[in-house]
C-alpha cells in the first residue's frame, strides 16, 4: 500500500457535512465498543450485525455510507484484538483496554459512497451532503486504475481538511549495489553517528519553536471557555503544533533516504521509546529528536530500494570496546571511549562500529539451508593422514 494525500477545497456547508459523517463514525465505534465490553465474548462478526442494528434505529447513520461504518467497526476491532493479544502474550505492565473515542478527526471510506471525477475531484455519493471536493496537491491519480484505490480517509487537521487514498501497489525502486555498511548510533548531542564516524546535526524541532508555542498556549488560556475566541486561539495552537511535527517528520524521511541509496546494509538499535522516555529529564529531548519516525522511514525506503536493513539488540554497545571486546564502564556525561588496548574513539562511534558487528554477525545464514544444519560437519574419515585411513583401506 502506498497513501497520497491531498488538501481538499469545499465550500463551508461540505466542510461541515465532512464534520458530521466524522462524528458519526465516532459514534458506530464508541456503540460497538460499549456493546463489546457489556458482553461476553463478543466476536467480529457479531460486532458487525451489531452495526446493521444501529444502522437500522438511528437515520444519521443510515446517511453514512455502509462502508464507512463497517470501517468504524474494524478501527474499534483492532483495538479490541491489540488488547487481547496483549494480555494472550502476558506483556507485563498495561496491556492497552479499549477506550472510547472522544475526539475523531477522520472517517474512512472503502471502495463504495465516492467517486473519483477526474485526478483533480472527488464526490462522495452518500446521504451525508459532501459532495464534489476539489484535490490540491502534486500526485497523479491518473496513472492508477480506479480499483487499486482500496481506501479513502476524509481527515481533519489544524490547517484544513485532506483527502488521502490508499493505493493497492508495490512500488520498488532497482538501484546498483554500492558495496558499503554502516551502523548508526542515534542519540540526543548528534542525531546521529554512523560506524565511519559521521555524524548529523540534531535539528530540535519543539526546542525551537517552544517559545511560540508557550505565546499561544497563555493566549488560549486568556480567553473565555467556549468562546469563538478561544476555538481561534486553539486553532493557532494547533497549526503551530502540526507546523513542528511536520518538520520532524521531513527531516527523518530526507535523512533515511539518503542513508538508504548510500548503503547496502544499514544497522540501528532496536529502542523501545516508550520505555525512555520514563526518565522525566530526558523525556521532551527524546520525544522531540523523533527516532521512531527516522526507523520507520529506514525500514520503508529499505523494502522499497531493496536494502537489507537490520535492527540490532542496544545492549552494551556503547560500554564494549569495539577493538578488543571489553567492557570499558562509562557514564552518560563521558563521551570518549578509553580502552586499557589502545583503542581512543568518540563514544558514539564506537557503539556504531558495535552495532554493524551485531548487525552482520545475525544476517548470515539468511536463506534455506540445503543440508540439515544440525547434522552437517567434516567427517573424521575424509580427513587425510587420520588414523582412521587404515582402517578403511585408503
Amino acid at each position: 500500500m502506498i497513501v497520497y494525500e491531498f488538501k481538499i477545497k469545499g465550500k463551508k456547508h461540505q466542510y461541515q457535512a465532512i464534520d458530521e459523517a466524522i462524528k458519526t463514525g465516532q459514534f458506530v465505534r464508541n456503540k460497538c465498543l460499549r456493546y463489546w465490553i457489556d458482553g461476553q465474548k463478543v466476536s467480529r462478526a457479531e460486532l458487525y450485525r451489531y452495526n446493521t442494528k444501529l444502522r437500522s434505529e438511528y437515520p444519521f447513520v443510515k446517511d453514512l455510507n455502509s462502508h464507512a461504518c463497517q470501517a468504524s467497526v474494524e478501527r474499534c476491532w483492532s483495538s479490541i484484538a491489540r488488547f487481547l493479544d496483549n494480555c494472550k502474550k502476558q506483556i507485563p505492565g498495561k496491556k492497552g483496554y479499549p477506550r472510547f473515542k472522544k475526539n475523531a478527526r477522520s472517517v474512512e471510506y472503502k471502495t463504495s459512497g465516492w467517486k473519483l471525477l477526474d485526478p483533480k475531484h472527488i464526490e462522495f455519493t452518500d446521504k451525508k451532503g459532501i459532495g464534489k471536493l476539489k484535490l490540491i496537491g502534486t500526485w497523479d491519480l491518473a496513472f492508477y486504475s480506479e480499483d487499486k484505490i482500496k481506501r479513502v480517509r476524509l481527515i481533519r487537521k489544524a490547517d484544513g481538511y485532506y483527502c488521502q487514498f490508499c493505493i493497492s501497489v508495490d512500488v520498488k525502486d532497482e538501484l546498483p549495489p554500492t558495496h558499503q555498511t554502516i551502523g548508526l548510533d542515534v542519540g540526543l548531542k548528534e542525531f546521529y553517528t554512523d560506524s565511519m564516524g559521521r555524524t548529523e546535526p540534531n535539528p530540535r524541532f519543539y526546542r525551537q519553536g517552544e517559545e511560540r508555542l508557550k505565546f499561544y498556549q497563555r493566549r488560549v488560556s486568556r480567553k473565555k471557555k467556549g468562546s469563538i475566541n478561544r476555538k481561534k486561539a486553539i486553532n493557532k495552537l494547533g497549526r503551530k503544533h502540526l507546523k513542528i511535527s511536520r518538520q520532524r517528520e521531513e527531516h527523518a524521511k530526507r535523512l533515511a533516504r539518503c542513508v538508504i541509496q548510500s548503503n547496502d546494509l544499514v544497522a540501528y538499535e532496536d529502542l523501545r521509546i516508550k520505555h525512555l522516555v520514563k526518565n522525566h529529564c530526558l523525556a521532551k529531548s527524546i520525544n522531540d529528536a523523533g527516532w521512531y519516525q527516522f526507523r520507520k522511514w529506514l525500514e520503508y525506503f529499505g523494502v522499497k530500494m531493496n536494502r537489507v536493513t537490520v535492527a540490532v539488540n542496544p545492549a552494551y554497545t556503547s560500554q564494549n570496546c569495539s577493538n578488543c571486546g571489553a567492557v570499558v564502564k562509562k557514564s552518560l556525561s563521558t563521551r570518549t571511549h578509553i580502552c586499557a588496548c589502545g583503542c581512543q574513539l568518540d563514544r558514539d562511534k564506537n557503539a556504531a562500529i558495535n552495532i554493524l558487528n551485531r548487525a552482520l554477525g545475525t544476517t548470515g545464514h539468511v536463506g534455506t539451508w540445503i543440508l540439515d544444519p544440525n547434522a552437517s560437519g567434516d567427517l573424521s574419515s575424509t580427513i587425510a593422514g587420520s588414523p582412521c585411513d587404515s582402517k578403511i583401506g585408503l
